[in-house]
């Protein structure tokens, strides 16, 4: 169990240090990209690079097709 959390406590505590508000805001939303990569079991370097070689190919409106919920796991492997 101590093992599970750990990844939180961590980050809290990094949080602290992230120079600014909208910097900790950053943070959290690449942490809740990356949960979401790992609960639909994509991993995330493979999802952050699939993303990075797309986005200037894709439309702004568009552009909710890349996140992680919406793109097949097979896609990122």
């Amino acid at each position: 169990m101590e093992n599970a959390i750990r990844p939180i406590a961590l980050g809290r505590k990094n949080w602290l240090f992230a120079g600014s508000h909208a910097a900790a805001e950053n943070i959290a939303m690449y942490r809740s990209f990356f949960a979401t990569c790992i609960a639909n079991n994509i991993n995330p370097h493979k999802w952050l690079r699939y993303v990075i070689e797309r986005i200037n190919k894709t439309a702004p409106v568009n552009y909710h097709t890349l996140l992680p919920n919406f793109i097949d796991p097979e896609l990122v492997r």
